[in-house]
């Protein structure tokens, strides 16, 4: 094999690497949504992948329906928040604020069992 081809394949393979490494370590980085939805949420809502919700009546946030995530909720989380639970204060956040918390909620959606 020509040493041109060899010094190639060789840098080929560690840009390969890189990329992965750079990859598995964007995947481990917590994500802006999770850490600004563990302050104010998970006071009373299950906000990771797993656990249950510490108030009874919060659902957990990986079982928000497709519904919940992709019909205006950025927009609802803009405008200011409300339910009509009387323990759930109305949140409103920044545009950018809704956005990392929408990624983060459809990040960790339970996949739905199909029949």
């Amino acid at each position: 094999m020509p040493e041109f081809v060899m010094k190639l394949s060789c840098a080929a393979f560690l840009f390969v690497c890189a990329l992965n490494v750079a990859s598995y370590a964007r995947e481990r980085e917590p994500q802006p949504g999770k850490i600004m939805l563990e302050r104010m949420c998970g006071r009373c809502h299950a906000v990771g992948a797993t656990g249950r919700s510490p108030h009874v009546d919060a659902p957990p946030f990986r079982k928000f329906s497709d519904e919940t995530l992709y019909d205006n909720f950025a927009q609802r989380l803009h405008d200011g928040l409300f339910t009509g639970h009387r323990d759930m204060p109305t949140f409103k956040f920044s545009w950018d604020d809704a956005a990392d918390a929408v990624n983060y909620l459809k990040s960790i959606q339970e996949q739905r069992k199909s029949r």
